[in-house]
């Protein structure tokens, strides 16, 4: 599970890390990145936690199909937080090949979209 302080809850931070941040597509994901982006609703000088969202369309398939595949994307990205930058905004975008994925594909393509937005990727 995603701790409560990683997680992205606001459709403004949603929009901020989809309008404003980087973007890497894979076959089964399309991964948004705002890095080190600051909260303007937090007071202090303290960069606020990474979080992430998540966004599972009808098109991945049914409300079954589509929890399952948001459990396994939020295990994924906790475990990947720490590599990403203070304060970034992640929003992690399923598209329709996701719901017929196994854990560890999705996993290879989050790991290959993030790896790309951090710099360490080829276009």
């Amino acid at each position: 599970m995603l701790p409560t302080e990683h997680r992205l809850r606001r459709r403004e931070d949603f929009a901020t890390a989809v309008r404003r941040g980087r973007r890497a597509g894979r076959p089964l994901l399309v991964v948004h990145l705002r890095s080190g982006a600051t909260d303007p609703h937090v007071p202090g000088e303290s960069l606020p936690p990474t979080r992430a969202g998540f966004v599972v369309s009808k098109a991945v398939g049914g409300a079954v199909v589509r929890t399952t595949v948001k459990r396994r994307l939020r295990h994924l990205m906790r475990d990947r937080l720490a590599s990403l930058p203070p304060g970034s905004l992640v929003v992690v975008r399923a598209l329709p090949g996701a719901g017929d994925a196994d854990h560890a594909q999705l996993a290879r393509d989050l790991d290959a979209a993030l790896e790309r937005l951090l710099g360490g990727g080829a276009r």
